[in-house]
């Protein structure tokens, strides 16, 4: 029988929300950002310039969120990174030309990577030390189920007009920053610990523990292909090796979700009782292994199988690895460049990944693509395989 101290702390639902929240909107805009570029009379590929905008200002912002983590505490970091992606939608939505859209844009990267990082602060400082894996799946699948939701949501939206899907997400945004402001403004768990000896952790302190090499490799891998060749690959490869209208690729990359969805919770779960290190390494294997098996298929519904087997891979090594560095930093400490530099390796893999995978597709074939985008996950094993695998620690100190 659960007992009320299974429950776990309001103030995580109220993240959870938000990142539901947040995911959504994003998706609501996915739709009708490419469209609406085009529409000032700019070419495609100065309308893929404005999505890449926002991923490289979050990349190249992420260093300067986790010095203000650092300096101010995560709670007032998440609120102004939420009012700024609110604000910059707001103006994308009263573009008046190319250029302007382009900038709103990329300002809005700078936000996102403020929330990103405070929030995984967050969740780390107000999560019991033996419930981390959990609160880490339970974070991420309402954040996938807000990007499944949301690209369906605003499909429908663009029928209104290509602003209305913005002015509908920067209003999102500001009721979800009310929100977590009034929840959290009051809560123990949320208040930054007095600054003192022992209470920050610094990137070197971090780069001691060999579980955070090892995540950091995996979290590159990870962000590549995961966030990267995935997107990039998979709709080219079902429409140009598999013969497929564009729409089935959009099934292909619903199948992954779902296949992530499937799994996340439990993995997270289970990974409070037998540890990170197993589940890190069994995701990274399968998913690994599945991504070369991609590039081999020439049946719709064995990719469509692999597809989902792939983002089963995915879903049972995320919380495993974020709920590492949780343990690592701990919740008595504060670590904004710590939280930053783990989500960065993500982004450089999600900058780096397509382009490479591209090259290779373009001068070999997509077979070989895969096959090597896939080698690099099962390479980040070899980073883990060194790594003692424990229950998880209820102390910083055990995160060894």
């Amino acid at each position: 029988m659960t007992t009320r101290t299974d429950k776990l702390p309001k103030e995580i639902w109220v993240l959870v929300s938000a990142s539901f929240v947040i995911a959504l909107g994003f998706g609501l805009v996915a739709p009708a950002l490419p469209q609406f570029a085009r529409s000032f009379d700019v070419s495609v590929t100065a309308a893929t310039v404005v999505i890449s905008s926002f991923a490289f200002m979050r990349l190249a912002f992420a260093p300067v969120s986790g010095r203000l983590v650092q300096r101010l505490g995560e709670r007032p970091v998440y609120i102004t990174g939420l009012l700024i992606v609110a604000a910059s939608t707001g103006a994308c939505a009263v573009a008046a030309d190319y250029w302007q859209l382009l900038i709103f844009r990329g300002l809005g990267g700078i936000g996102s990577t403020m929330f990103t990082v405070s929030a995984m602060g967050l969740v780390i400082r107000m999560a019991p030390p033996d419930r981390r894996g959990r609160v880490s799946g339970l974070y991420a699948t309402s954040f996938l189920m807000g990007s499944i939701s949301g690209p369906l949501v605003g499909g429908l939206l663009v029928g209104f007009g290509l602003r209305v899907p913005f002015v509908i997400y920067a209003i999102a945004l500001l009721i979800a920053a009310a929100v977590v402001f009034v929840s959290l403004r009051d809560s123990h768990l949320a208040m930054p610990e007095v600054t003192e000896s022992g209470t920050t952790m610094t990137l070197r302190d971090a780069l001691a523990y060999p579980v955070y090499r090892a995540v950091l490799g995996s979290n590159l891998a990870f962000g590549g292909v995961i966030f990267g060749v995935r997107v990039a690959m998979v709709p080219l490869f079902v429409v140009e090796a598999l013969g497929r209208e564009p729409a089935v690729a959009g099934v292909a990359l619903t199948v992954f979700a779902v296949g992530n969805a499937l799994v996340l919770m439990v993995a997270g779960r289970l990974s409070d009782t037998y540890g990170r290190k197993i589940f890190v390494l069994l995701g990274l294997v399968v998913c690994g292994t599945s991504t070369i098996a991609m590039g081999m298929t020439d049946n719709l519904v064995v990719f469509l199988v692999v597809s989902a087997i792939a983002g089963m891979g995915s879903g049972i090594m995320n919380p495993a690895q974020q709920a590492a560095v949780a343990d690592v930093v701990g919740s008595k400490s504060r670590g904004g460049p710590v939280l930053a530099t783990f989500q960065m390796v993500a982004d450089i893999g999600g900058v780096l990944g397509p382009v490479g995978a591209g090259l290779l597709a373009q001068h070999f074939s997509y077979s070989v693509a895969f096959a090597v985008t896939g080698g690099v996950m099962l390479a980040a094993t070899i980073g883990w395989l060194l790594v003692p695998n424990r229950p998880a620690p209820a102390a910083t100190s055990e995160a060894t």
